[in-house]
């Protein structure tokens, strides 16, 4: 489950990291996580907004799975030790990354900036990515995340 969990995680990441950039912000200069060479730390921080969607999203497709969904590989774990582990098989995680598009695409209850209309979660980061980067630079007096209610 871990793996599945990561997969997620990290499709999170990308959708983050982008509307980060889009925004003129610099992914690696964080507040809340350590600021590391390899790790974009203010990703890691925007993306704890949205990491309870995530969760959700995952307990409620992780019941459908069974056990034909995996697959079981040895693996090298360190110099002379080998173990198992388990995977999701190929058509699991087609089926995993066709719900995430589909996560991702779903419309939200809160309004957009300009039209007021509902929007999609993916636009919903993207809106709060330029959101934060207008208040850092001084643009609005304040910013609070809006965040979608499971």
């Amino acid at each position: 489950m871990n793996n599945i969990f990561s997969l997620a995680y990290e499709i999170l990441s990308w959708k983050v990291h982008r509307a980060l950039i889009r925004a003129k912000l610099e992914p690696y200069l964080g507040f809340l996580h350590s600021a590391q060479y390899v790790k974009p730390s203010l990703v890691c921080d925007f993306q704890e907004l949205h990491r309870y969607l995530i969760d959700d999203f995952l307990v409620q497709h992780c019941r459908k799975l069974r056990k034909k969904d995996f697959m079981v590989k040895t693996e090298n774990l360190s110099p002379g030790k080998k173990g198992k582990r388990e995977y999701l098989n190929d058509s699991g995680t087609d089926d995993l990354m066709k719900e995430l598009d589909k996560f991702f695409e779903r419309r939200v209850e809160i309004p957009r900036i300009r039209v007021g209309q509902g929007q999609t979660l993916e636009i919903l980061i993207n809106e709060e990515a330029l959101l934060f980067a207008r208040f850092l630079r001084d643009e609005r007096e304040n910013w609070t995340p809006r965040v979608e209610v499971v």
